[in-house]
């Protein structure tokens, strides 16, 4: 991969800044564009994801696929990209047949290739629109590779990470010790920064940011939570409580909310923004809800959300900075997201 280019993109990769998150903002202008959905994109493109490894299982036996898919968020305006290890856990490659060094390897593969995109996305799109300035002058977009981490409910595949219930056997030592590798690796792995998503409970939040303390990691990192009832984490955990813990974790630059319903996020942004100054990301999914038994998307009753691009500038003035998409989003969507802010500013 070339990394000829790695400078621009991003002021430090070794040493957390406190202002990190906020300077990369301003150069992109006062808001940031997150990619959308990863596995409805790879099954768009042919990929068979029904297997416990999920978009990881692309890792695997179809890379290109990947590759593809973060172009086309790129193509859609995205400024971070998140590399396709939300589900990728030494152990769930080890339960398939892999060694622990593959396994590792592919970790830092899911870097690779989404740092390989960023680099043919530069070469081929110089003069692109999106990459123009208004001093007349063409200079590139800002991008970040974020090196994704799904949560002990993710590895497990049966769909705990939208309930946070992980039982009375699972510690808070379980899960520093079942993330301790996986989060060295990825941490020098090239990526930008690491994005810890789909954070179902206060637990999950406290072993991260003890892990992060204790491994001396360097590169910044974001934490992201889920909600279904706009006021609580998944498990019930207040939403306040997770993000204090957050607040406190000096590696941590944003806080924020994903795959969640859209109706809930400008609540959820105010909520936040009472316990942090940290910048707020908010990447909701399509307003479908998850059925961790059947491992199907059920439509919600109700309220419709399917289109929440039009929320977007109102989530804007509640105080989020950083905008995407979570399950069953399109790179239709980011560029929706990415227009409506730019018309906006």
């Amino acid at each position: 991969m070339g990394s000829g280019n790695m400078v621009e993109t991003t002021t430090t990769t070794t040493t957390t800044s406190s202002t990190f998150m906020s300077d990369f903002i301003g150069k992109c202008g006062g808001y940031v564009v997150i990619d959308g959905g990863f596995a409805t994109e790879l099954e768009r493109h042919g990929a068979d994801l029904n297997d416990p490894l999920w978009s990881a299982k692309c890792l695997v036996d179809s890379p290109h696929l990947v590759r593809r898919v973060h172009l086309d968020y790129l193509d859609a305006g995205a400024n971070i990209i998140l590399t396709a290890s939300y589900q990728a856990t030494i152990q769930g490659f080890e339960a398939k047949g892999f060694s622990k060094e593959e396994a590792e390897a592919l970790l830092r593969k899911s870097v690779e290739i989404a740092c390989e995109a960023r680099e043919i996305y530069y070469d081929r799109c110089t003069k692109d629109s999106w990459d123009f300035m208004e001093n007349g002058r063409t200079s590139r977009r800002p991008i970040l590779v974020a090196a994704s981490v799904g949560s002990y409910g993710a590895y497990l595949a049966d769909g705990s990470e939208y309930s946070g219930n992980y039982g009375d056997a699972i510690t808070l030592e379980t899960l520093k010790d079942f993330n301790r590798r996986r989060v060295q690796i990825l941490a020098n792995s090239g990526a930008d920064l690491i994005a810890f998503e789909t954070i179902p409970n206060k637990l999950e939040a406290k072993a991260y940011a003890e892990l992060l303390e204790e491994e001396g990691i360097e590169i910044p990192a974001w934490f992201s939570f889920n909600s279904k009832d706009g006021i609580n984490v998944v498990s019930g955990d207040p939403i306040s409580e997770c993000v204090s813990i957050a607040d406190s974790c000096k590696q941590v630059v944003a806080v924020g909310i994903n795959c969640t319903p859209p109706r809930f996020i400008h609540g959820l942004i105010t909520s936040i923004r009472k316990v942090t100054s940290k910048p707020v990301l908010i990447y909701p999914n399509s307003g479908e809800t998850y059925d961790g038994q059947t491992k199907q998307w059920v439509k919600s009753s109700g309220n419709v959300d399917e289109d929440f691009v039009s929320y977007i500038v109102k989530w804007r003035e509640a105080g989020a900075s950083l905008f995407g998409g979570c399950c069953r989003t399109t790179p239709k969507t980011i560029r929706g997201i990415a227009t409506a802010l730019s018309d906006k500013n």
